[in-house]
Order: structure tokens, then sequence, then C-alpha cells
């Protein structure tokens, strides 16, 4: 998961999907790994060599000398495809740029200007090859480690997006790794917060209406529920996905509370087994408590005791079905302000 500090430090940040190599690489974002799931595209292998990555930057040279020309610098999680051994050194295509494009920034007719990778010379070490024995575990430490950097304020400034590049490049070179799954949920995931951060700085993402927002590309967590159906990461990816549904500021509005309770109350119906579901059922009680506040400000008793009513029978669900879950106690409190009237919207006028 991204750390709320991370979200912080990221916000001027934007990521984007990769593009593939120009050796033909064509990779899944993730892909088979357990029975039950949906079949991937076949991978198909670049002929020059097998697919790696590296842990951390490392310097790219003309020919297998430090003293040598450096070409470039392939930064912590970028693609590569090995194409020759010498000792401790390995020739590569190293797809090097500094960001990876988003594809809805691309234009529309396509991008003929795009650089090819470059070639040349690397040190061996720190490079995981996909055919490194413990490869997927090596790759999950190492974005696990860089996501943990990017909570940390000294940390290094690119660590979310060097976190989001190593689970990627697990669930594209490992794609039968019992990792592969939750690697290609955390590099969505991860993607997503980013994108999310850094729109919710917008002026779009007050308006009310959430089609007038600046939307965060939903492609990456689409696939993770795609290809994995049915999992806790496709359940993740499905909450996450509610997000480009909501309103920005409700503005008084009922329409909105009404609208995103129904959402996360059939999240919660579809869903019943997902780590999501307990706050589902929650975010919808709360939008039927601020309902009625709404309904009671506007004089409408009846339809404030039939949202009242509502969000009781939702706190009594998550009493009964996640006992101890936080979200229920929050949920309790609601109802409490209810009975008492205690405003939940608005400010509280003695």
């Amino acid at each position: 998961m991204i750390f709320p500090v991370m979200r912080l430090r990221i916000r001027a940040f934007r990521t984007a999907a990769p593009r593939a190599l120009a050796l033909g690489l064509a990779v899944a974002c993730a892909a088979l790994a357990a029975s039950g799931q949906k079949k991937q595209p076949q991978i198909v292998k670049p002929m020059a060599g097998p697919r790696a990555t590296v842990i951390r930057v490392t310097w790219l040279y003309i020919t297998p000398d430090k003293s040598a020309q450096k070409v470039d610098r392939v930064q912590i999680g970028r693609e590569m495809v090995v194409a020759e051994k010498s000792g401790p050194w390995m020739r590569v295509y190293a797809n090097t740029d500094v960001e990876e494009e988003h594809q809805s920034d691309e234009p529309v007719f396509g991008n003929n200007d795009t650089p090819p990778p470059i070639t040349g010379w690397i040190e061996a070490k720190g490079v995981v090859v996909e055919t490194t024995p413990n490869g997927d575990q090596v790759l999950m430490g190492a974005a696990a480690n860089q996501e943990a950097l990017a909570s940390d304020p000294r940390g290094p400034a690119n660590a979310a997006r060097s976190a989001r590049l190593l689970y990627r490049r697990l669930a594209e070179m490992y794609p039968n790794s019992p990792l592969a799954a939750e690697s290609a949920w955390r590099a969505a995931d991860i993607l997503w917060q980013l994108q999310k951060a850094d729109l919710s700085s917008l002026p779009s993402a007050k308006e009310r209406d959430p089609i007038l927002h600046d939307q965060m590309d939903e492609d990456e967590l689409k696939k993770v529920i795609k290809y994995y159906p049915h999992t806790r990461w496709a359940d993740l990816a499905a909450f996450e996905l509610i997000d480009n549904k909501l309103c920005g500021d409700w503005q008084g509005s009922p329409k909105c509370p009404e609208r995103e309770s129904d959402i996360y109350e059939k999240y919660a119906a579809e869903h019943p087994d997902s780590p999501r579901t307990a706050r589902a059922l929650y975010e919808a009680a709360y939008r039927q408590a601020v309902l009625a506040d709404m309904y009671a400000a506007d004089g409408s008793d009846k339809k404030r005791d039939e949202a009242h009513r509502h969000a009781r029978d939702l706190a009594a669900k998550l009493k009964d079905k996640f006992p101890q879950s936080d979200y229920t106690w929050r949920a309790v409190a609601l109802v409490y302000k209810l009975d008492e009237d205690v405003p939940v919207y608005g400010i509280d006028r003695p």
C-alpha cells in the first residue's frame, strides 16, 4: 500500500504506463498466477535475450570498462533486454527515459518521435534477469524498500516511481510467480495514488459533478480485475475505481451522497469478502447520516427519518459481519449522533 506521507511528497509527480522496448517486447501488466484467473496474451520474448531490470541507478557505458564513455544512467526498475554477457558485464538495450509516458497523454495519431532504447554495457551487479534465482522475491523486496523510502521525508524524491516500476517488472518478468498478482496491484495502486494526489490540486477537483473532474487512468486497475478475477487484489482494485465516480464538493446537494451511498452499498454487496467491504459499508452509512442532516435542514422529515433508519441498518450490518472493525465503531458513533440530534454534516451551532 502507499503510505500517507508519500501522498504529500508526490503531489507534483505524474507517472505513466511504460513504453515497450522497440525490440518487439510485448508484455502484460499482470499474468496468470493462480488457477481460475483469465489467461493473458502470450508474452513474446525479445530475440536479443532475456528481460532484466536494475535495483539501483546504474551507468551505461559504450564498452565494458568503467573508464569508457558513459552513455546514460539506467534508473531503478527500468526495462532492459540482455543482448550478451562478458564476465561481470552485460550488453543491454535499456529504456533510460526519465519518465514513462501516460497513454492518455500520447497524440491521437501516435508519436513518431519516440526515442529508441539505448544500448551499451552495464555492470552485472544489481541487475535482476528473469533467469535470476528467486528474482521475483528480490524485486518484491527492492520495491517494498523503495515504497518505504517514499514515506520518509528524507527519502529519494522518485522513490514512489521506483517502487512502482519494480512492482511492474516483477509482474511482467515473473508472470507465474505467487507474487505476481500482488505486485501488479501495488504498481497500479501507486500509479492511482500518484495521479489522485496530482489531480486533487486542480480546480476541477472541486466540481460537484464527477464528469467534470480530470479522471485517474483506470487501465492498470482494470487489468488487475481482468487477469486476477475473484481475488483480494481484484476487490481492492474495484474499490479504488470508485474514486472516479465521487463528487468533488457536495455543495450541500443531497444528490451526491445519495448516489455515492448507493455506489458503496453496491460494492459491499458484490464484494462481500473484500478487505474494503467494512469501509464501503461505513462510507455508505456516513453518507446516509449526512443525508439525514441535509433533509432535516430542508424540512424533509420523512426523508430524514428514512436516512436515519438506513444509517442504523448499515451500522447493524457492520456489527454483525465486522464486530471488531474500527469502521463498525465509527458507524455506531454516527448513529449515536443522529439519535442525539448532533449534526454530522455542517456546523453544530449551540
